[in-house]
């Protein structure tokens, strides 16, 4: 999957867990992108079968968004917390950082610092 539509899952998430609801306008204030671009990768979405837009413009996960946006945002918090805990890098470096690495990260590298952080 792209980092661009990982990054928007996971955005979504974000929001639901803030507001409970989010529509595209949300997703575009949040990010600060415009509202047509919000609009296609909200579409691209919906057509690879990770959200569903009701009526009302409202967005909800199938299973398979959740599962995905989960695991991004459980890796970007976990990579945070060791970039501030044990590498000792500024919350806000942390926070940029983590970002990028999120998507880039082996599953075993991801793994190692999970167990890591679980242990320490």
């Amino acid at each position: 999957m792209y980092e661009s539509r990982e990054n928007y899952l996971e955005t979504i998430l974000v929001l639901s867990n803030r507001h409970g609801n989010v529509r595209s306008i949300d997703i575009a204030r949040e990010l600060n992108f415009s509202k047509p671009s919000v609009s296609r990768a909200v579409g691209l979405l919906k057509d690879d079968g990770y959200i569903n837009i009701n009526d009302d413009g409202y967005i909800t996960f199938t299973d398979k968004g959740r599962k995905v946006a989960s695991g991004i945002y459980e890796r970007h918090n976990i990579l945070t917390e060791f970039l501030e805990k044990i590498a000792g890098v500024s919350p806000d470096i942390a926070e940029e950082d983590a970002c990028r690495i999120e998507h880039y990260i082996s599953e075993e590298t991801f793994e190692g610092i999970k167990k890591f952080m679980r242990d320490n």
